[in-house]
């Protein structure tokens, strides 16, 4: 008798709790859609900051607008890839636009995702910079010179009724693009939301939780970026603008805080019958995960460092420091909401009676290093704009 095939399932074997369904040995969807949900929540969130300023007219984030946008297309760009990745046939998703299910969840989100990118986010851009475009292309030299002119579409007016029109249609078209982002975060949630045969993710709070989240992570991560780039160019962080925006930060997860706790508190009063294996697999599988990074390191510490800074009147220093290792904790407590939403909804079982444990890869398509990949890969994509499309402008001298 052949024993090695027994051999091999040994390991996985001992990972498991309980009683569960053979096909539940194995967690299929992996690291890759972890990342899938935080990506896209650091666009809505960079978006709706970048809002405040054009449709509320908060002139204090004004340092901000334009890094929130590119910050914004920079993640956009990368958030497919994730599931084109996790798909058998990457190279066949196309196919979606050419045979629209409107009856697909996943189908769908192609449609939002293309609006949110090709109508609302890039456009945005655009008209925000054509004037700076083409004040550049005219006063440089070499290739620079064309890369600007075409990214101006060879466009010259720069007169004061060309540039009002602009500001006009940026306007009117942030005012489309704040429900538009929330339309794609809380569309993300609502794919989890509607999944009925899962007690973990079916939710009617799923949506406006990943919404709120994503607010949170979005925000964060636009200051982290705000306070180590102004640095690096020898120029002062104002002051006014991270204090401003990091209230908001502050109000948001206070926001974000309460609703997962709602949604907590709301299963825990309905103790349907899949309570009993949720509570198993807080207490055991997902309990440093969820109770110390997510709540404790991601929402509790950060929340109480910004009351800190809210109440006391500190320095400058030591305000900066409390918002980097603020934003910095969050960023990690987010990240970990959406690992435990992912992977937390796959290890315990349909019969309610047993728990598995996910594996991690380090090779591979769904590997850890092909995640972390991913994660690098908007930050050089952020790089490059920032190169092309300076937020801060460009000191050219005119030619004659």
């Amino acid at each position: 008798m052949n024993i090695g095939p027994l051999l091999q399932l040994m390991p996985a074997v001992q990972q498991v709790t309980g009683y569960i369904y053979p096909n539940e040995r194995e967690v299929h969807w992996s690291l890759l859609i972890v990342l899938y949900p935080y990506i896209t929540g650091i666009v809505a969130g960079a978006f709706i900051l970048a809002s405040l300023v054009k449709v509320f007219n908060v002139k204090e984030v004004q340092p901000t607008y334009r890094l929130s946008l590119l910050t914004a297309l920079s993640f956009l760009l990368v958030a497919p890839l994730p599931l084109l990745l996790h798909l058998g046939h990457p190279f066949r998703s196309y196919e979606i636009f050419l045979t629209p299910n409107f009856t697909s969840a996943m189908a769908m989100f192609g449609f939002v995702y293309a609006w949110y990118l090709m109508v609302v986010l890039l456009l945005e851009i655009w008209f925000d910079y054509r004037r700076d475009l083409v004040n550049w292309s005219s006063g440089e030299k070499g290739p620079m010179k064309w890369v600007h002119k075409i990214m101006s579409l060879f466009t010259k007016d720069t007169s004061d009724r060309a540039v009002k029109l602009d500001m006009k249609a940026v306007k009117v078209i942030t005012i489309i693009g704040i429900p538009s982002a929330f339309l794609l975060h809380g569309y993300v949630g609502f794919i989890f939301g509607s999944v009925k045969a899962n007690p973990w993710w079916s939710s009617v709070l799923m949506p406006i939780v990943f919404l709120f989240s994503a607010i949170v992570s979005g925000i964060a991560m636009v200051i982290l970026l705000y306070m180590i780039i102004t640095p690096l160019r020898g120029k002062s962080i104002d002051m006014n603008c991270l204090d401003r925006v990091a209230s908001y930060l502050y109000y948001a997860v206070i926001v974000d805080f309460s609703l997962e706790a709602l949604d907590f508190i709301h299963r825990l009063y309905e103790s349907e019958e899949s309570i009993k294996i949720l509570a198993d697999m807080v207490s055991n599988r997902l309990f440093g995960s969820l109770v110390i990074i997510q709540v404790l390191l991601g929402m509790i510490i950060p929340l109480a460092i910004m009351s800190i800074v809210k109440i006391f009147k500190l320095d400058q220093e030591l305000r900066k420091l409390l918002y980097f290792v603020s934003v910095i904790l969050i960023q990690v407590g987010i990240f970990t909401t959406r690992w435990n939403v992912v992977i937390g909804g796959q290890v315990f079982s349909k019969s309610m009676r047993g728990l598995t444990t996910f594996h991690m890869e380090l090779w591979g398509m769904e590997g850890l290093l092909t995640s972390i990949g991913l994660l690098i890969l908007p930050f050089i994509i952020l790089f490059v704009l920032l190169k092309l499309l300076p937020p801060w402008g460009i000191k050219t001298v005119k030619t004659d």
